[in-house]
């Protein structure tokens, strides 16, 4: 018999050091959301499945864990992504006509982690502009997303750009389950897979789909793909927005490494557009993604451009360094007035005072008391330890 307090797989609690991290960057990036105009939403944990899989989000049907709400007797979904909630909210409770900026942050639950060391509890942090179809929209949340890496305290990362037309394009009157195994062996980027899935569409297609395999680098791979991808209206236009986005880019983020992967499709199939991810210094794992899905208001009966980025709050946090300690004051526990009026008023002034109980001396961990309240000359003063 298992131990009552073992939790699941890949779930886990957070201790104190973590907690005080993670909720500290919730505020950071908050607050420079914030300062790009950004209003802060929270979409409920639950919602009734149909809403919480319709349109683009029913790619997340097998990583949102279901159940039956017992007051209606309707299937209840917890949500795997908070992106069709916005979308949602932006549809239906907002239903503006100008552009609307909006953030969010809450855990979202998944049924099988993402990866080996991944958390099933995400902290989704995000953020979504919807109503502009420009590339200023989609530039705007590329430099809010970099600025969020920097303010977390890591270095400018490795951005790479895809974009979803050109697949789009290729797999025109391809039938679902061709999409899905095409999907499927890029993301592997399996070459003998994708000829696999590939085998029943047209010649044309096929060399497309297997050229896509091979875009994949520096910004040289745009004039690449023009020479050897079909051409069509959609792939001249991804191509010559991704080099609008790499130009801009370059101008305000000189030492930004940017590449290119147009065999790269994103975890979520609702993206429309240019998509991105940002990777960390010699790291595999994905930092943040995002990118543009004009499509996902459309099952909430308002079609609107929307373009935005994600990251697990959690794990970019984890990926860290220890920052050090809050400095604090130790006080004398007593039922004196004018010892508790001395540490409410330190306490309103912004510190942390910490009151030792009595028979007890250790102050805890998460704080370093370099100060103490001591009493003298009928005066309670701070002193350094």
């Amino acid at each position: 018999m298992s131990s009552a307090w073992l939790l699941p797989e890949h779930l886990a609690d957070v201790l104190p050091a973590q907690a005080r991290r993670i909720e500290e960057m919730r505020r950071c990036l908050l607050d420079l959301a914030r300062s790009y105009g950004c209003e802060l939403v929270q979409p409920p944990l639950l919602e009734h499945l149909e809403s919480l899989l319709s349109g683009q989000a029913r790619s997340q049907d097998l990583r949102t864990f279901k159940l039956v709400d017992q007051l209606s007797g309707r299937s209840l979904g917890v949500r795997a992504d908070m992106t069709p909630q916005v979308a949602r909210i932006d549809a239906h409770l907002l239903n503006r006509r100008g552009v609307t900026r909006l953030c969010y942050c809450g855990p979202v639950v998944h049924t099988r982690p993402a990866s080996v060391l991944s958390s099933r509890e995400p902290l989704q942090f995000g953020v979504e502009i919807y109503g502009h179809a420009g590339l200023e929209a989609d530039l705007e949340v590329i430099d809010l997303a970099l600025d969020a890496l920097v303010a977390a305290g890591l270095p400018l990362p490795l951005l790479d750009f895809s974009d979803a037309r050109p697949l789009a394009a290729l797999l025109v009157g391809a039938s679902l389950s061709d999409c899905q195994a095409v999907r499927a062996a890029l993301q592997v980027r399996d070459a003998q897979q994708l000829a696999q899935a590939t085998a029943m569409l047209p010649l044309a297609v096929q060399q497309g789909l297997q050229a896509l395999l091979d875009l994949e680098g520096g910004v040289e791979v745009l004039a690449q793909a023009a020479a050897v991808l079909p051409n069509s209206d959609a792939l001249s236009q991804a191509l010559r927005d991704l080099g609008w986005l790499v130009e801009h880019l370059r101008k305000s983020h000189p030492s930004l490494q940017i590449g290119i992967d147009l065999a790269g499709v994103g975890a979520n199939e609702y993206y429309t557009g240019v998509c991105f991810s940002a990777y960390g210094s010699g790291q595999c794992e994905v930092l943040l993604r995002g990118g543009r899905y004009d499509e996902v208001g459309a099952a909430f009966g308002r079609r609107r451009p929307a373009v935005g980025f994600s990251l697990d709050l959690k794990a970019l946090v984890e990926g860290l360094t220890p920052s050090t300690l809050r400095a604090a004051v130790r006080a004398p526990w007593g039922d004196d007035a004018s010892l508790r009026q001395a540490v409410r008023e330190l306490r309103q002034q912004g510190e942390t005072v910490v009151c030792v109980l009595p028979g007890h001396e250790d102050e805890g961990e998460e704080y370093a008391c370099d100060r103490e309240l001591v009493g003298q000359d009928g005066q309670w003063m701070v002193r350094p330890l």
